[in-house]
């Protein structure tokens, strides 16, 4: 009930501060729109990106470059596996020495 009375107040003295300084009010909502837009549009564009960035057609040649660049990678892979096996029997042939 607090709550409520509290709102009720304060919804009447706001509405009392619109009528008395109605002129300071419009010049704050005229001044606080375009930044609301700009923000706004701001935030819009940058959770948009990602979805730009899905549609346009450099995924896929970028897709094609990543395939070649696994294979190259696995390659890689490979032969440090082999070297570590190498050393691996070179450490066990120096423990028996």
């Amino acid at each position: 009930m607090k709550v409520f009375v509290g709102g009720v107040v304060a919804a009447f003295l706001g509405f009392l501060g619109v009528i008395i300084g109605f002129h300071s009010v419009m010049g704050f909502i005229a001044g606080a729109i375009p930044l609301i837009l700009l923000l706004g549009g701001a935030m819009a564009a940058y959770l948009g990106y990602d979805e730009v960035k899905e549609k346009l057609p450099f995924k896929k040649c970028c897709d094609a470059q990543e395939g070649a660049g696994d294979t190259r990678l696995k390659e890689e892979a490979e032969k440090y596996k082999q070297e570590v096996e190498r050393l691996k029997s070179e450490l066990e042939k120096n423990k028996t020495a």
